[in-house]
């Protein structure tokens, strides 16, 4: 489903937004065929560092929504937002959202896309009105 997934938890379900781990199958891909290559010459072995931290990667980025706040995880750290403050969301190039806070500053939300508003807004609790509804 895309590396989103949802509980219901009463009237306003959790979601969790996340990468597709799909991205760990290519990182594994890219591990074996560089191989032959890693062991050709002293200090190519680092090359396998760039699987590794795309796997890393994939599995530590994400956000969760709940009627509470919004939490985001990248790859070093982690934020949690109430949902008090954030004013509204932007859309940015290539179907990215950012929440834009009450002091005016943007927090991405990684691996949310256009397409996940609806659950965004349903996982708010009704703080985010939701585009497709009427």
């Amino acid at each position: 489903m895309d590396g989103v997934s949802s509980t219901d938890d009463g009237p306003a379900p959790r979601a969790v937004f996340r990468v597709s781990p799909l991205v760990v199958l290519v990182a594994l891909a890219f591990a074996f065929c560089a191989t032959p290559f890693a062991f050709g010459a002293p200090y190519l072995w680092l090359i396998y560092l760039l699987p590794l931290g795309m796997i890393v990667w994939t599995l530590r980025v994400r956000t969760v929504a709940d009627p509470e706040a919004v939490t985001v995880r990248s790859l070093v750290s982690g934020r949690r937002v109430p949902w008090s403050e954030i004013s509204s969301l932007r859309l940015g190039n290539r179907t990215r959202v950012s929440a834009v806070l009450t002091d005016g500053a943007e927090l991405p939300l990684p691996a949310v896309h256009v397409r996940h508003l609806p659950q965004l807004s349903a996982a708010s609790g009704g703080r985010l009105p939701d585009p497709a509804g009427e």
